[in-house]
């Protein structure tokens, strides 16, 4: 009950809604290069500049979690929270990271594929964290988050597709670069859902 009448720190949101914007952006720049490779270079330079802002962004929630004494929601799952998405920016720095590893210069549709559904996700969660400032949204959160796990479920059709025609290849090697960039993407789809069932815990436990 005290705690309910003590002023809380509110800027957890603000921290939360400005990592989305980030991670939106970062992704709709990943689309770019993955429909057009030759920009690999200069795009991964771009992206490991959001990237680092994104971590910024991660350690001072962490560091405001330390030294702030009421949270409007639990610190577990503030900490739980950020950690996730930023575990989806993350993924997709990670997929990057190995096309320019293996000099992938020509990139599979499914990979396009499964990274717009990260999009499509990051999307919903940039929308979910806006609604977290008050809880009277719960029905409207509990929609984004259903919609993100729609979205997972069919991230997950389309990761088992692309592996089966992807074994057909007959360069050992290309299978082998391209199942591990698929993996990671697929992490990536996995990280939202993540997400929506942290946000999700958030809303029931504040609703």
């Amino acid at each position: 009950m005290l705690r309910n009448l003590l002023p809380k720190e509110y800027v957890f949101f603000d921290f939360f809604e400005n990592h989305s914007v980030l991670t939106i952006k970062l992704i709709e720049i990943m689309l770019d290069i993955l429909n057009n490779p030759a920009q690999l270079v200069e795009g991964a330079k771009e992206i490991k500049k959001i990237e680092s802002q994104l971590d910024q962004i991660e350690v001072a929630c962490v560091e405001a979690l330390h030294r702030t004494f009421i949270t409007p929601i639990e610190r577990t799952e503030i900490y739980n929270l950020i950690k996730k998405m930023d575990s989806i920016a993350n993924s997709m720095n990670g997929t990057l990271a190995r096309m320019s590893l293996y000099e992938i210069d020509k990139v599979r549709p499914e990979a396009i594929e499964m990274v717009t559904i990260v999009y499509n996700c990051s999307k919903e969660i940039g929308d979910t964290v806006k609604l977290l400032r008050d809880m009277k949204h719960f029905e409207e959160i509990r929609r984004h988050c259903n919609v993100i796990r729609q979205f997972e479920s069919e991230g997950d059709k389309l990761f088992k597709s692309a592996i089966k025609e992807l074994f057909h290849e007959k360069d050992a090697v290309l299978i082998i670069k391209w199942k591990e960039i698929f993996d990671r993407i697929e992490k990536g789809i996995d990280r939202c859902q993540d997400v929506a069932n942290i946000i999700e815990e958030v809303v029931i436990d504040n609703a």
